[in-house]
Parts: structure tokens; sequence; C-alpha cells
């Protein structure tokens, strides 16, 4: 006698369906909202170390104003990486996302689903950190204030493409905390922050050309020394979101239903 296996239905591969995306980021909503823990890291962390940082350099207020507007790029995405890559690979290792992809919901539009939700907390805190920043902490940004907001609210957004891309690499949270050395550490030294990109050995020059927070700094640079919107923002801009949506794609692409 023969036995046969019935294999697991696949996830549908069909174009991204706004309701099923929708319901999705619902639903992410509403399990965040009873963890109180990942909304104060996603939200008040950033304010906290930016206020911080005001009073660090309380005797040197230009040094804050120096390096303050690239720190509002790099928190948000540091913490929105953190919370996404755990709270994605949480899904996985209980089970709620083998369930999700047994339903007629595509990779698609659970990772635009999960890209959603976490975007709308994303704009809530680089807003909340653009404020306190220049109304509070007195930073002196010469460009629009708008446009400080705009570069925050990317490099948030990219922060949670990179987290729901790793957590598909992690078999555990633990795992998952991990990747932050190895996908954000070389991009903070590599930014520009510490020391002009120009000035570094060039191979790392080279590769600092092709990491997106490199571009997220640049930005917030050029909103800090000029009044109007420059080419090389909008470039900075564009690349920012650019790696943002390619990364999406790679998630959804690498998405699995299980944890091994």
């Amino acid at each position: 006698m023969t036995t046969s296996t019935r294999p697991l239905p696949t996830a549908p591969t069909t174009p991204l369906n706004a309701s099923r995306t929708l319901a999705t980021a619902a639903r992410v909503l509403r399990q965040l909202r009873h963890d109180p823990r990942s909304i104060a890291l996603m939200i008040l962390i950033p304010c906290v170390m930016l206020f911080l940082l005001r009073y660090v350099f309380d005797g040197s207020p230009r040094t804050f104003d120096s390096i303050g507007a690239s720190l509002l790029g790099i928190f948000p995405l540091i913490t929105m990486f953190l919370v996404t890559s755990i709270a994605t690979l949480r899904e996985r290792t209980s089970g709620t996302l083998e369930r999700l992809l047994a339903l007629p919901l595509g990779k698609g539009d659970l990772i635009a689903g999960y890209a959603l939700a976490f975007g709308a907390l994303a704009i809530v805190q680089s807003a909340l950190a653009t404020g306190l920043a220049l109304w509070f902490l007195d930073l002196d940004v010469t460009g629009s204030p708008w446009l400080l907001l705009l570069v925050a609210l990317l490099d948030a957004l990219l922060g949670t493409a990179l987290g729901l891309f790793v957590s598909a690499f992690a078999a555990s949270e633990f795992q998952a905390v991990q990747f932050m050395p190895a996908v954000i550490f070389p991009q903070l030294l590599l930014c520009g922050l510490f020391t002009p990109r120009d000035t570094m050995h060039p191979a790392l020059e080279a590769l600092s050309n092709v990491l997106p927070m490199s571009y997220a700094v640049d930005g917030m640079n050029e909103v800090l020394t000029h009044t109007d919107m420059t080419a090389d923002f909008i470039r900075d801009a564009l690349v920012v979101a650019g790696c943002a949506l390619l990364v999406l794609t790679l998630g959804a692409a690498t998405l699995r239903r299980r944890t091994t």
C-alpha cells in the first residue's frame, strides 16, 4: 500500500489586492495596539535619543546642528529595523504566517500590508522626532522642515523594508537582533556621519556609494545647508525610496511559511 502526502497550498501569485493588503495592515495594527513596548520603542526611542544627544553637546550646540539632522534619519531606521524584523519573525514562529498563507493571500499582499502598517507608525515616529528636533531642541536647519520630515520618513520605511527582509533568514528573535551588526553597523560607519566619505579609503568610499544610508545622510545634509530643494536632494530621496521598494520586493520573494 502506498501513501500520498498532500502538499501545502502555496500562496497565490496574483497581483496586489488592495482589500487584502488593507486587511493585513489593519490586523498588524490591532496586534501592535496590544504591544505597548513595541510602540514605545518605535515612537519614543528616537525622540529620547535626540533629546539625549542635544544635551550631550549642550556646551557645543553647533555640533548638534551638524549631526542632529543625520541622526534624525538614522535613529528611525534602526528602531524600525529592529521592531519589524522581530515582529515578522514572531508571526512565523507562532504559526500565524503559515495560516495566513494558506488563505487566498499572496506574499505581496502580506508584505505590502506589513509595510503599510509599519509605515503608518513610521509617519507618527518621524513627525514626532522632527518636531522635537526643530521646535524644542532648536536644530538649526536652512531648508524646509517638510523636506527633513520626508527624508526621516523614507529612512523609517527603509528600516521597515530591511527588517521584513532579514526576518526571512533568522530562526529566532535573538538571531534577528544579531542581523543588526551585519546590516546596520557597516552602513552607520560608512554613511559619512563620522568622517566625509571622500576622505575614506577608496574601496570603502566605493562601498559607501552603494549603501542607502549614505544617501539618507546626504539628503539630510542637503536640507541642512540649502534653502531650496536641490537636484542632489531629489537624487538622494529617490535612491532611498528605490532601495526600500527593492528590499520589499526581495522580502516578498524570500518570505517563508515557517522557521525551520
